[in-house]
C-alpha cells in the first residue's frame, strides 16, 4: 500500500499511531484559508477530531515524491461543504507537506448515495 493510500486509510479510521508514522516531524500544513499554517501536532489533532467527514475520496495521481487526493468534505460545524483537492509532498517514505484548495458546495448539493 502507498504512503497516501496508508495516510488516507490512517485519517479515515482515526488511526493516530499511522499517522505519527507517516507524517515527518518537519510537516507542513497549508490549508487554503489563507494566512494559516499548522505542523505535524495539529495535523494529526484535526485528523483525529470528529470536525470533518471526507465523502468520496479518491487519489488523482500518485508517484514517490507526490501525492494527489480530491474528496467532497462535510464539516460538523454545518458550514457550506466543500470540494477539496490536496497536494501532498513525500519524501523518504513520509509526507513532508499538504496544501489544499476547495471550492464551497452549492446549498443544494447532495452527495450521491448519501442521506444529506
Amino acid at each position: 500500500m502507498s504512503v497516501i493510500e496508508r495516510f488516507l486509510q490512517a485519517v479515515e479510521n482515526k488511526d493516530e499511531d499511522t499517522l505519527n508514522e507517516l507524517v515527518h516531524d518537519d510537516y507542513k500544513f497549508i490549508p487554503h484559508i489563507k494566512g494559516v499554517e499548522f505542523g505535524k501536532r495539529d495535523m494529526v489533532s484535526i485528523c483525529m477530531s470528529d470536525s470533518f467527514t471526507r465523502n468520496e475520496s479518491r487519489i488523482v495521481y500518485e508517484n514517490d515524491e507526490i501525492a494527489i487526493d480530491h474528496a467532497f468534505v462535510t464539516f460538523a460545524n454545518g458550514s457550506t461543504p466543500e470540494a477539496v483537492i490536496s497536494v501532498h509532498r513525500i519524501s523518504e517514505g513520509k509526507i513532508m507537506s499538504t496544501e489544499t484548495g476547495a471550492t464551497p458546495l452549492d446549498e443544494g448539493y447532495s452527495l450521491v448515495g448519501s442521506d444529506e
